[in-house]
């Protein structure tokens, strides 16, 4: 197939493009076999989010977060280095992070029109941030700059006009479909938020696991970052310094432990 057909294939079942799992995962597919023509599909997808309607956009961005994952998992194959296919595969990864603060622009535009789609890019990007392959302190500012284009949008006070934008209001049957995928894409994301276990040595997975249990290209010496230093990294981040709370609970626990002299035994019913 010529670079033209793919290209011309790509559009028509990106344009076609559901919140299903089975929609998203032949739109990667397609993408997976013809990573050769990455370039030329990737600005496809940039074209049909700059065409597309609210709901389309958000559709495309859940296709990038699936196509994200597969990429991950592909590059965590053992040789996967010396695939072609492989390395060209995982330059999607790249153009993500390259073109991020675009897209995110056209999936959540500003004023009233972007908030449907406000709460499933939020949800994707800190899912981006956990794994750590997009620069963490770059999706850390695109969440600033959403969270303050939340706070003026649902502030009375602002009282300036919304830009005139070129979308059409939803029709009825649009916003009956825009709540049923919602529903397609709330199961899909709770079901991504169900425990592995962590394994470090990537021969011994008998099933596919999430991407985000799997270990990551560290350092151009070739040390691979395990996914337990990740998450030990976003809970050292995410905790608190100590504090006078923390005294109070650690001589409450003490207090529970060892009693004093001549009291009783410690309850443990």
């Amino acid at each position: 197939m010529d670079p033209f057909e793919v290209r011309m294939q790509f559009i028509n079942i990106l344009r076609r493009l559901t919140a299903s799992q089975q929609s998203i995962q032949k739109v990667v597919g397609f993408s997976v076999k013809f990573s050769q023509c990455g370039e030329d599909l990737w600005d496809c997808i940039i074209e049909e989010c700059q065409r597309g309607s609210i709901n389309s956009r958000i559709n495309i961005l859940h296709f990038l977060d699936s196509l994200y994952e597969t990429c991950l998992l592909l590059k965590s194959r053992p040789n996967s280095a010396a695939n072609p296919k492989d390395e060209s595969v995982s330059k999607y990864v790249d153009y993500l992070a390259r073109d991020l603060v675009n897209i995110i622009e056209l999936v959540v535009p500003e004023g009233r029109q972007g908030l449907p789609n406000l709460s499933s890019t939020k949800h994707i990007l800190e899912n981006w941030r956990t794994k750590r392959v997009i620069d963490p302190q770059k999706i850390e500012e695109i969440l600033s700059a959403l969270d303050a284009r939340t706070n003026v949008t649902t502030d009375p006070s602002q009282t300036t006009p919304q830009p005139a934008t070129s979308q059409d209001p939803l029709s009825r049957n649009d916003i009956f479909k825009r709540i049923e995928e919602d529903r397609e894409r709330h199961k899909r994301l709770r079901e991504r938020r169900w425990v592995q276990p962590i394994v470090h040595n990537a021969a011994d997975y008998r099933a596919v696991p999430l991407a985000c249990f799997l270990p990551l290209a560290g350092s151009a010496g070739g040390e691979r970052e395990l996914p337990i230093d990740i998450e030990f990294e976003n809970e050292w981040e995410t905790t608190s310094d100590w504090n006078e709370d923390d005294d109070e609970a650690a001589a409450e626990e003490s207090e529970t432990c060892f009693r004093a002299e001549g009291e009783g035994p410690m309850d443990l019913s």
